[in-house]
């Protein structure tokens, strides 16, 4: 195939995936991707996993825990969600997307399995069903020692949760994705906690209460160990450097000091504690137990990066894309600016979606930004800035605001808004000597389409 009709034929081929239903519309059920994959010979099995859920942190922690993993000689597949420029960095192997021609011959591999599970449910595969099954058939055919894979949605019903993973991670838990999740905390824990398997490890980032209880517990029903931040692992020291921070960490099974991680904020230390205790964990439930080595820790996380999160795109002026979507990540990346950034003036761009807490998302950019531009991106999702709580707060306090933009204009307005005011069964804890002595743990934003902003391939929306 020449390079033109190969390029067609990888057109074609995003342009199918792309067709079908978005992630953002969401039919909780497993029975589809169960077909597809019984048809290929569950490719899932082939395979060693580490499962990542949570609502915060996702991806910037799967992405530390595969470099982790190979830093230490393994072969790693990484699937994440969502995409930034190209449908193929959600397929990671080695580090790397797929390849055009890789992605193209997966699709083509399972294709006729497709149309057999389509005609077999009252529904075809989504487009994250099939990039799912597409993903764990890559990796099976590579092969790979073990594959890192990010939850799209919640963890129970997630398509991604046909796997039985060694280690279930989650990441910090908030209230976010309430049309199709709980809108409790402990809800939304019930909900991740599904991918907690029996005997398996459960490295949980430091949650709110009522989330910790119901993963404690869910972990105790199942028969899984639980290694908790702030008990078990944590950050034991961090200072701010030049392009990131220097970071001390407790883990499972060693200390790791001087480690410099090039992203910002408490948030990704925090991220980088809860990767290295999972790397620990799933060393220490195969054939190569023991702890990890520190210069191979600290080499690994060194070259992290982390695209949309606190991304520095330029300099002078100094421009930052984030894909902030909820009240707690918003909080969490106006706390890393304040702390690694010195601007004598801060412009914010954000896009939000309609269906996200808008106000909530607002709020901890008050005391940040001198100035805010009000926009949309390219997602059907996205708020139009006719429809922001602050451009409706503007219009009616100020007869100089009154005057609102169309949809398709940024608006801006100068920021001065007011601001607002377990159960009985016992989880074995992680401790390989039985104790677990406490530790000291310690702007373009908006969604994912918005901080990205080259969606060549298509723009399916960001959850």
């Amino acid at each position: 195939m020449n390079g033109a009709s190969a390029d067609e034929r990888y057109a074609e081929v995003t342009a199918e995936i792309m067709s079908r239903t978005p992630e953002s519309e969401i039919d909780p059920r497993l029975d589809r991707i169960r077909t597809l994959l019984d048809l290929l010979g569950e490719p899932q099995r082939g395979f060693r996993v580490i499962h990542v859920t949570g609502t915060n942190g996702k991806t910037s922690t799967a992405r530390m825990i595969d470099a982790l993993l190979r830093a230490r000689g393994l072969r790693v597949g990484r699937y994440t969600s969502p995409h930034l420029r190209t449908v193929r960095e959600r397929i990671v192997v080695d580090g790397e997307p797929v390849s055009q021609e890789r992605f193209v011959e997966a699709f083509d591999d399972i294709q006729p399995y497709v149309e057999m599970a389509d005609a077999a449910n009252d529904a075809p595969l989504s487009f994250f069903e099939l990039l799912t099954a597409m993903a764990y058939a890559v990796f099976a055919d590579t092969p790979v020692d073990v594959a890192v894979v990010e939850v799209g949605m919640g963890g129970r019903w997630d398509a991604t949760n046909v796997v039985d993973a060694d280690v279930a991670v989650v990441t910090p838990i908030g209230i976010d994705h309430t049309e199709y999740l709980p809108d409790s905390l402990e809800g939304i824990a019930e909900e991740k906690a599904g991918i907690i398997k029996p005997d398996s490890v459960a490295v949980l980032a430091q949650q709110p209460l009522p989330a910790a209880e119901v993963l404690v517990r869910h972990a105790a029903e199942v028969g899984a160990r639980v290694a908790r931040e702030g008990l078990e692992f944590g950050v034991t020291a961090r200072d701010v450097a030049v392009g990131g921070q220097q970071v001390a960490v407790k883990g499972l099974t060693g200390a790791y000091e001087q480690l410099f991680l090039p992203l910002f904020g408490a948030h990704q230390a925090g991220n980088a504690a809860v990767a290295i205790a999972a790397v620990e964990a799933f060393a220490a439930t195969g054939d190569d137990a023991g702890g990890l080595d520190p210069a191979i820790v600290g080499q690994a996380l060194s070259g992290v990066d982390s695209p949309g999160r606190m991304e520095v795109v330029r300099t002078s002026p100094t421009v930052i894309a984030d894909a902030a979507h909820n009240p707690a990540g918003m909080t969490a990346t106006a706390a890393a600016v304040e702390e690694a950034f010195t601007f004598s003036r801060l412009v914010g761009v954000v896009a939000i979606m309609a269906d996200k807490d808008v106000e909530g998302i607002l709020e901890p950019l008050e005391p940040l930004l001198d100035e805010i531009v009000v926009t949309r991106n390219s997602s059907p999702r996205s708020l139009e800035p006719r429809g922001c709580p602050l451009s409706r707060r503007r219009s009616s306090e100020r007869n100089a605001y009154a005057r609102l933009p169309d949809s398709t204009t940024p608006s801006t307005w100068p920021l001065a808004w007011p601001r607002k005011a377990p159960s009985s069964a016992e989880p074995e804890y992680w401790s390989p000597d039985r104790s677990s002595p406490p530790v000291t743990p310690s702007i373009c934003c908006g969604e994912r389409g918005s901080s990205g902003g080259r969606h060549h391939e298509g723009n399916q929306p960001c959850a």
